[in-house]
């Protein structure tokens, strides 16, 4: 066999001509890739390799390894994500909390807002425990998929790679990754999936939300106050770091690095003005001031039609906050400063914080424009300073040696100690970005605790619902992502393309649209649609063994980031935009379409709108994907197929299968499929477990490709998906699969038996109807 993997194919005879070509059955301790081993010894675990041999229409053989392995983020990335969740609720109460006083109606609400994210956390917090006890299998077996604490691990997910090894070619692999579908099992689907029940879950906060005396926020809306939430909790701190990084150059008087540290310092202040310019912390900031003990308006009838406003009304003239485009005031004080040779007193000092407000006083609308435009007055009043400092070094570097000390000598003011010069100013900066700072968080928590309040009692089941589902899938992208970068490290064409444009990850479903599988598609597709919020970057190892090459993660609910480390010696070979920590962005794509046989009773008698509007809508988001791609990379970056299809022809193709009106229309997955392998993409196949079906699928795909790129014998055609399913089929359901270019391949069983009676109610027009009747009785029982 080791003669066999070197490449020396050509000596094996048809001697052993067998009906099972299967050469070798082998298990490992760790995965035997000749390609990057350290690197897959350290996420992939207890490997299962089969090695078979066909031939080819020459009459040469080929070796075909097929090898499937476990991946430790099954477990890892759950794990992190709950720690994530729990770090992020607390702080949630604690934002809570800050708000301050509030009137006894607030109050009451905000006490029961934070009873239940305590509870949520405790939830959190004893799965976690128990998932740290575990020890043994790193997958969920299907059988497990009822358990509590694993419901947060995603199922079966497992690694498949073919290797191809053809006479006098170079070796090719295949890979795609087997998981049941993301969703939330344990919970069950009695109820519908995430879909559904995020869609009644708006229309009940409405109506809450009007008993509770709240504002309605929207999805939108509430996203935008997170987003704020998380732009405040990163830039504040950057702003300040920055701003002491421009008082050590000034004190070291470095013009060099006074410059690159005013250039970050202006950049990062820019983007924190520019999101507190939005209308919704305005308005927020007026609805807070109204939940305050005592408060009185000038009319209560506009107080409560301007308490009750939505945050979407027509925005009102702001100052302009860009530095170098200030208004005339800021021209005025930043001119002072320039002239002067004194630190000068500017506007720009902080407000009076907003519990120091009398609460009987008419709230002032513009006082929240005043705040936020004085950073951008504080700013520019920096850089004034700086360019006059920089002038005043220049203009002493141009003076002779007795001007200088003449200067030095009458000068009140001398330019020798910078630092002395811009602390003032820069105390200042600090001291209004921390007061916007402020107001923001409690705007926006203000809002967070209305959406809560707004909740009905299941709000928070819906939260961990769609926790669950996200750390699912969010595990299963960690290990497509690790997998291909892994794969395609050496891969410049692929490196350019990560770089510029990103990866996509396609998902192919088999679930069906009937019965609970209509749930776990509602699941999966919210599932994949937020892991558009998740970035990679590529980081440095800390050293080449195995605890510090895991991927980890971090980020809160509307934007994760996972890292993953690469050893020293391989991150060295990286672009430096990679190596200096460039976000890496994910494209998830999802196409279904079900095959088993509740498939065709949906198709006959059911709905299948929410396949059709799946595939319409990640169709759109591939085409998309591919147009980026065409603009930024060049098409050579791409891999080679013997088969000569245009991703171009092939996108058109699918989009008028996605469109056309036909039953188990898997040409849609076989399309699909094609296209992210010749884009570079991340594979997954999932079904309800990811045992029958999801098997039937990829042996087929497996055998396809030896056919089209590597010239199977038609004759071994069958033999070989034979070989490759009869260990992979477990006894239970079936599924009906059709190669559009070799016909029908199915696993030669008879129909199941689920298809007779319906053949025999056929017969009869009569017993039809009854036959529909019971089917309806029983399915109203099964939803009530």
């Amino acid at each position: 066999m080791g003669e066999i993997e070197d490449g020396e194919v050509d000596h094996i005879t048809a001697d052993t001509h067998q009906k099972c070509t299967l050469v070798c059955e082998s298990s490992h301790g760790t995965t035997n890739d000749k390609d990057n081993g350290p690197l897959m010894n350290a996420v992939f675990k207890n490997p299962v390799c089969k090695v078979y041999r066909f031939q080819t229409v020459d009459n040469k053989w080929m070796l075909v390894r097929e090898q499937m392995a476990e991946c430790i983020l099954s477990f890892s990335i759950p794990m992190q994500l709950l720690g994530l969740f729990i770090q992020e609720d607390s702080r949630r109460i604690q934002e809570l909390n800050d708000l301050g006083e509030l009137s006894p109606h607030w109050d009451n609400l905000r006490r029961d807002v934070i009873t239940r994210y305590s509870q949520l956390i405790k939830t959190y917090q004893d799965t976690l425990a128990e998932l740290e006890k575990l020890t043994g299998p790193v997958f969920k077996p299907s059988c497990s998929k009822a358990q509590k604490y694993l419901e947060f691990i995603p199922i079966n997910l497992h690694t498949q790679r073919m290797r191809v090894t053809c006479p006098r070619k170079t070796d090719s692999f295949y890979d795609v990754i087997t998981v049941g579908a993301p969703a939330a099992h344990f919970q069950g689907f009695k109820n519908g999936g995430l879909q559904k029940l995020l869609s009644r879950y708006e229309a009940e906060k409405k109506s809450y939300s009007t008993a509770y005396q709240c504002i309605y926020y929207s999805p939108e809306h509430t996203a935008k106050a997170r987003e704020i939430l998380s732009t405040v909790a990163h830039l504040q701190p950057l702003i300040s770091g920055l701003a002491d990084r421009l008082l050590v150059a000034a004190q070291q008087r470095s013009s060099l690095g006074l410059r690159e540290a005013l250039k970050s310092l202006a950049e990062k202040t820019e983007q924190f003005v520019h999101a507190m310019k939005d209308e919704l912390v305005k308005s927020s900031l007026l609805a807070l001031h109204a939940a305050r003990p005592g408060y009185v308006s000038k009319s209560q009838t506009i107080g409560q039609s301007e308490t009750h406003s939505s945050p979407t009304q027509k925005q009102k003239q702001n100052p302009n906050p860009n530095p170098g485009q200030t208004q005339e005031p800021d021209a005025v004080i930043c001119n002072n400063v320039a002239g002067s040779q004194s630190p000068p007193k500017t506007e720009s000092h902080p407000l009076p914080k907003q519990q120091d407000i009398p609460h009987h006083k008419e709230y002032d609308e513009e006082e929240w424009d005043r705040v936020w435009a004085n950073v951008a007055k504080s700013l520019n009043c920096v850089i004034a300073m700086v360019d006059k400092l920089q002038e005043q070094d220049n203009n002493n570097q141009e003076s002779t040696p007795d001007q200088v000390l003449a200067d030095v000598i009458t000068s009140h003011n001398p330019a020798a100690d910078w630092r002395d010069q811009l602390s003032p100013l820069v105390v200042a900066l600090k001291d209004c970005v921390s007061e916007v700072a402020e107001r923001a968080r409690k705007s926006m928590s203000f809002i967070l605790l209305q959406e809560a309040a707004c909740s009905t009692p299941h709000g928070m089941q819906l939260q961990q619902r769609r926790d669950t589902v996200f750390s699912q899938a969010l595990a299963a992208l960690a290990c497509g992502f690790v997998m291909r970068l892994y794969a395609g490290i050496e891969d410049k064409g692929f490196i350019r393309q990560l770089q510029s444009v990103g990866v996509v990850a396609q998902f192919e479903s088999l679930l069906s649209t009937y019965s609970e599988e209509i749930g776990m598609l509602e699941d999966m597709e919210v599932g994949i649609t937020d892991l558009q919020k998740v970035t990679f970057r590529i980081t440095e190892a800390g050293s080449d063994d195995s605890t510090n090459l895991q991927p980890t993660v971090s980020g809160r609910r509307d934007h994760f980031t996972i890292e993953v480390p690469l050893p020293l010696q391989v991150f060295q070979t990286l672009p430096d935009e990679l190596q200096q920590g460039k976000l890496l962005q994910v494209f998830p794509v999802l196409f279904n379409v079900g095959i088993n046989e509740q498939q065709t009773i949906a198709e006959r008698f059911g709905d299948i709108s929410l396949q059709e509007r799946i595939n319409q809508r990640n169709f759109d988001i591939l085409e998309a994907y591919y147009k980026s791609l065409s603009d930024q990379v060049p098409l050579e970056c791409l891999p080679c197929f013997q088969t000569q299809n245009d991703v171009k022809e092939l996108l058109e193709t699918l989009g008028q299968n996605v469109v056309t009106k036909k039953r188990k229309n898997v040409e849609i997955l076989w399309l699909a499929g094609a296209i992210c392998r010749r884009l570079n993409g991340i594979r997954f196949t999932s079904c309800k477990s990811a045992k029958d079906r999801t098997s039937m699928s990829v042996t087929l795909e497996q055998c396809a490709l030896l056919r089209d790129e590597h010239q199977l014998h038609k004759d071994y055609f069958v033999r070989a998906l034979d070989c490759m399913r009869s260990s992979r089929l477990a006894q239970g359901e079936g599924a009906q699969w059709d190669d559009p270019e070799a016909g029908s391949v199915a696993n030669h069983k008879p129909a199941s038996r689920h298809f007779y009676p319906i053949a025999l109610l056929l017969v009869s027009s009569h017993l039809l109807v009854v036959w529909l009747i019971l089917s309806l009785v029983f399915l109203l029982a099964k939803y009530q």
